[in-house]
């Protein structure tokens, strides 16, 4: 697509040497595709908001070279320490504020800020989190958005590399990701409350009604970690518990799967979630993964100026940037602009303008206009292109990338596994699974 990075070929339309043994091993690109289907059928790997209810994984893996990888892993470590130190700041000192890199009544407005978590001392702000990368126009990666709060997508990516290693004639170059479960294990138990040496670790979902519920069973299995909901939960003794096949058990870490991922309502009043977490988290007698209020690192005001955090807090410059946005006012002129909610995820209230009709238009102006400040626009970028299987054939359709990492005391530890998500209709540059969007499996090959 004109303007667009090409992953796969280059400006003469020849293979780009990386990708040259994969493309020649795609000869009936159609009946593989069947077939990968068949298999994550049979396997249950189901994703609700897909349009089948099946995982939507692309035959055609994406490749990432081992040196940009490599350029990755430090600038995504680079980041994350950055926005852990910006959560931890904004909750205790303020030196953000003070020194007049951003505005505390800016910040404190985020819909995810928890005022309950000021003073608090949780043993980790941050333990998992992916970010949701572009390549743009000139072949550079910059960050679209951060996801601190809710990283999902891990399991699928274990799923999908699992079902393409046996049917594509190419190995992949690392054949087995199963290994980050034990490493995604080893952070939930580093984040334990401070002389917690064997803690209970819980996962807390809505249940069957998720739409990655799949997911979360893959990790119950795998972390040996309980799936419950907040119905299982209860206060005793100054403790969070649980119910745990028909008994009471006290819980030390909650891994947050559940769609609802606000401790606060807008008026103030905790929500379901707020009423379970938010008290024993702030005493310091569980800890969530990821704590009360890191929503303020996502929050895409603050993603905006993350390039300065990474000076303010590392003394560094940015090795992974940012795309640029800013706040947007209703009246101005948006057409160079994809406009979005300040604190919404999944692609939720996101207009591209230059593709939206007059009625998506004028009501998200309406929208700004209500709630000023509560809006960002970001720099609109042309996202790459990738050979995808639509309607029969191969397609060149719109990919980002998302990597995940883990925070715990010896830094942090990007994973081998990512996806890459990718748009399914032509010239489309939603990517978001629950927006329509579908995934590739993602090499890293010399």
């Amino acid at each position: 697509m004109s303007g667009s990075y090409d992953e796969a070929y280059d400006e003469h339309g020849e293979p780009r040497p990386h990708y040259a043994e994969v493309l020649d091993a795609l000869d009936d690109p159609a009946s593989l595709a069947a077939e990968i289907k068949h298999r994550l059928r049979a396997r249950q790997v189901t994703f609700s908001a897909a349009p089948d209810g099946v995982y939507a994984l692309d035959p055609v893996p994406r490749i990432v070279t081992e040196p940009e990888w490599s350029e990755l892993q430090a600038g995504i470590g680079q980041r994350l320490l950055a926005l852990d130190a910006f959560v931890a700041d904004v909750y205790g000192d303020g030196r953000v504020f003070a020194e007049g890199l951003l505005r505390r009544e800016d910040v404190e407005a985020s819909p995810h800020y928890e005022p309950a978590m000021r003073g608090a001392s949780p043993s980790r702000w941050i333990s998992f989190a992916g970010l949701d990368i572009a390549r743009c126009q000139d072949g550079r990666f910059r960050v679209i958005e951060d996801n601190t709060r809710m990283a999902s997508g891990l399991a699928y990516a274990i799923a999908g590399r699992e079902t393409l290693r046996e049917l594509l004639a190419v190995a992949p170059p690392q054949p087995d990701l199963s290994l980050a479960y034990g490493e995604l294990a080893l952070a939930l138990h580093d984040a334990a409350p401070a002389g917690v040496d064997e803690p209970r670790v819980v996962i807390l979902s809505e249940g069957p009604s998720a739409a990655g519920w799949w997911e979360h069973e893959r990790f119950a299995r795998e972390l040996c970690a309980p799936l419950v909901t907040l119905a299982d939960l209860e206060h005793r003794d100054g403790r969070l518990v649980a119910w745990i096949d028909g008994r009471v058990r006290a819980v030390d870490v909650v891994y947050l799967r559940a769609e609802e991922d606000r401790f606060t309502a807008p008026d103030g009043s905790p929500t379901a979630i707020g009423e379970a977490l938010l008290e024993p988290s702030a005493a310091g007698a569980v800890a969530v993964v990821n704590a009360p209020g890191v929503g303020v690192a996502d929050d895409k005001l603050v993603h905006g100026r993350v390039d300065e955090l990474v000076q303010f807090y590392l003394g560094q410059e940015a090795l992974l940037p940012s795309v640029p946005s800013r706040p947007v006012t209703a009246d101005e002129d948006l057409d160079d602009l994809v406009v979005k909610p300040r604190g919404e995820m999944g692609g939720e209230g996101v207009v591209i303008w230059k593709h939206a009709d007059e009625r998506t238009r004028s009501e998200t102006r309406a929208a700004i206009a209500a709630e000023p400040g509560r809006w960002i626009g970001q720099e609109l970028v042309r996202l790459s292109v990738h050979p995808t299987f639509v309607d029969g054939g191969l397609e060149p359709r719109h990919v980002d990338l998302r990597p995940y990492a883990l925070l715990s005391a010896d830094g942090v530890r990007v994973l081998p596994a990512a996806i890459s998500r990718v748009a399914l209709e032509r010239g489309s540059l939603v990517v978001n699974s629950g927006q329509g969007g579908g995934a590739k499996d993602t090499w890293v090959r010399e």
